[in-house]
């Protein structure tokens, strides 16, 4: 019988051309917004490659009774049930690792916009203003203290950057032992979440969306974090309890915030986060740049291609 991929979110064209050597291919990027016709497309699909949109539970699984092989373009699994899956004997593969350097460089990124604090002037500047006193205050991060939350793959290559810039490491991860060598490896001191908000000028998230992580950062955690601080997440929205965050930005209690992940993607119009400077706002694309997206494609075609061919 001849293999049926469907591929439901946007994929590296290159890797797609390799996936359809062997395999029939149905890529619609914008099957994702489709509902009825994506439950067509599955219903003959023994592989189904998706992004962080597509839900992979009971309601497509009933309409995708022939599926063998899942591929994540990315490496959060909040959208696949994973348990669903294994019941069903269905294989998953994230793409672990492939993204992780586009993340590192949007933290770093991120921290420099926000501590500087002056890379967005450019409509006073041509308008014959000169804000050089309020401008004038900015931050260097060099001996500041970045703070992640989740201490895995992207979180010690993001510690790897921040300390070539002179930065100190703090991380919490409940699940690294405090003996392990990763500690000595990467010089991050451990550090509870509590002890962490309230030592680290940066905070980064870097953990799943699980029961226990929604809302891991809400109103009395920011609480503890130091005034000129500042907050990152680019792992999965509902980790960080946003109208909190906006409250304590409009307060004066952080110095900013970067957004990358949403509690409700894509945000709707009418949501309550405000047009704010030091408040930015990207549509879940830390992990994504060219480079980022022909390795998280071309591992993840590697992997359905060696599945479907028994490799």
């Amino acid at each position: 019988m001849t293999n049926t991929i469907v591929i439901s979110e946007f994929m590296d064209e290159p890797a797609v051309d390799r996936l359809r050597q062997i395999a029939q291919v149905d890529y619609r990027p914008d099957l994702v917004d489709q509902q009825e016709a994506l439950y067509e497309a599955v219903s003959a699909a023994n592989a189904l490659i998706v992004r962080n949109r597509t839900q992979v539970n009971a309601q497509l699984l009933a309409h995708a009774p022939h599926l063998k092989v899942v591929g994540r373009l990315g490496v959060g699994l909040d959208n696949i049930d994973m348990d669903l899956c294994a019941s069903k004997d269905i294989t998953v593969y994230p793409a672990v690792g492939a993204n992780a350097q586009a993340v590192a460089e949007y933290v770093i990124a991120s921290t420099f916009v926000l501590l500087r604090g002056a890379y967005l002037a450019s409509d006073q500047v041509t308008a014959g203003q000169w804000p050089r006193a309020q401008l004038g205050n900015g931050l260097e991060v060099a001996g500041r203290t970045l703070g992640l939350v989740g201490f895995g793959g992207i979180g010690r290559l993001t510690a790897r950057l921040a300390s070539a810039l002179g930065m100190n490491i703090a991380a919490y991860d409940p699940m690294i032992k405090s003996d392990s060598t990763v500690w000595a490896e990467t010089g991050a001191m451990q550090m509870s979440l509590e002890e962490l908000l309230q030592h680290a000028d940066v905070v980064s998230m870097h953990t799943p969306l699980t029961k226990e992580t929604r809302h891991l950062i809400d109103a009395r955690r920011i609480a503890l974090m130091k005034k000129e601080s500042i907050l990152i997440n680019t792992s999965r929205g509902g980790i960080v309890d946003e109208l909190a965050l906006v409250a304590a930005l409009q307060a004066g209690k952080l110095r900013g915030a970067a957004l990358d992940v949403f509690e409700d993607e894509p945000v709707k119009t009418g949501n309550t986060l405000p047009d704010m400077p030091n408040l930015i706002l990207t549509p879940h694309i830390a992990g994504l740049t060219q480079e980022a997206n022909e390795r998280v494609s071309g591992v993840i075609a590697e992997k359905v291609m060696g599945y479907l061919l028994g490799e």
